[in-house]
């Protein structure tokens, strides 16, 4: 597949009381493998963004790692910092992380926060849900509770996960990554590296898979996980997860309740010392994934897109490579190998790509990673004139 170019840089503006004007216009073209020119507009630059979400009536939400959590107006002209965020903290892989809006946003008006926190023995990832207000001067989240927090705190600062998703059905699904510790994924008295399912205010539901292995374990959907910087679900319902390999072996997973996804003991990478460990063809106890990368994409961010303006699309996933500098296009269905996905095309964006969700009229939006990351709007060319 072509190489496509990379997008022109352009100055960071500077910051004037709450509000920041758009970066100015530096709009590139990419061209798809279908043929299609894809317009690249940057609208907003941010201080390391990590997430990102949308506003019913078409603003976002962004999340700058370091603890600010931004109000964005839609054409991105106007960034407002919101009150009543939780302190964070920050380092390292540590910080502020997602954003996701209640499935019922528009009735309660309830926001989900993930984050990295200080605690005994160290930090850990945490979410807490609050209301979002937006009938004063500034933005502010009201009555902010944690509802989960990984368990035990550590000292370093990688593998939080921490990413946030709704299902069909409202429950709350949860990456735990292990941090940076293996052994953890396969332990059963701590929720590090595994999926977990949760009803929307924190509480465990009662039909989870392991619910005969210890108080901690009824919160697993699946074990055996490493670091999962996106999740969602595909138009069918089904749950999909990608996972950051060592080295080599970045995954995208088929999520199924109960499964073993086989981290630390099977992985198609190897451990960064250079010691190998064994494939996930060597062992059935495990399940599979549908994807693998080697060399890494560094995955983070993954929508399954399902909007009207790239009706080509529909039903492809998105997924951001933060060390591949790429977005990722991967498609489902069975392959000849029996897998049940395959990257169909990659663009080459020159920058690390930490987060992609679709907009609500079906444009697709990325936040580059790191200080001056810039949010980008992707479009049919044929529709900017």
């Amino acid at each position: 597949m072509p190489k496509l170019q990379r997008l022109t840089s352009v100055a960071t503006l500077p910051l004037l009381a709450l509000f920041c004007s758009a970066p100015a216009a530096a709009q590139t073209t990419l061209e798809s493998a279908s043929g299609a020119s894809i317009a690249v507009e940057p609208v907003a630059e941010f201080d390391e963004p990590w997430a990102m979400t949308f506003l019913p009536d078409g603003s976002m939400l962004v999340t700058e790692q370091a603890g600010t959590l931004m109000h964005v107006s839609a054409d991105g002209s106007e960034k407002t910092p919101v009150s009543g965020v939780p302190a964070v903290a920050y380092g390292g892989q540590g910080g502020l992380g997602d954003v996701v809006l209640h499935p019922n946003f528009a009735e309660n008006r309830t926001v989900y926060l993930s984050f990295a926190e200080e605690g005994d023995g160290g930090q850990g990832a945490a979410i807490a849900r609050g209301t979002l207000a937006t009938d004063g001067d500034r933005p502010r989240l009201e009555g902010m509770e944690v509802i989960w927090r990984q368990i035990p705190k550590d000292s370093g600062q990688g593998h939080y996960s921490h990413r946030i998703a709704f299902g069909p059905d409202g429950m709350m699904f949860v990456t735990s990554g292990e941090r940076q510790k293996q052994t953890p994924a396969q332990d059963m008295d701590t929720n590090l590296g595994k999926i977990l399912r949760l009803n929307d205010d924190g509480t465990v539901p009662a039909d989870n898979p392991f619910q005969d292995q210890g108080d901690l374990a009824r919160q697993f959907w699946t074990v055996g996980n490493r670091n999962m910087l996106g999740i969602a679900f595909d138009g069918d319902g089904q749950l999909w997860a990608h996972e950051m390999g060592p080295r080599g072996g970045d995954e995208l997973n088929r999520i199924v309740a109960g499964e073993n996804y086989g981290w630390p003991v099977v992985s198609n990478g190897d451990n960064y010392n250079g010691s190998q460990i064994p494939d996930h063809d060597t062992n059935d106890a495990f399940k599979k994934p549908e994807i693998t990368w080697n060399p890494v994409i560094s995955p983070a961010g993954l929508v399954i897109y399902d909007g009207e303006m790239f009706p080509e699309w529909q039903g492809d996933g998105f997924i951001g490579g933060l060390s591949g500098k790429a977005l990722i296009r991967v498609g489902f269905g069975e392959q000849a190998d029996g897998t049940l996905g395959a990257e169909t095309e990659r663009f080459n964006m020159g920058e690390r790509i930490r987060e992609v969700e679709q907009g609500p009229d079906g444009a697709l939006w990325l936040l580059e990673d790191g200080s001056g990351g810039r949010l980008l709007k992707l479009t049919p060319a044929d529709a900017n004139g």
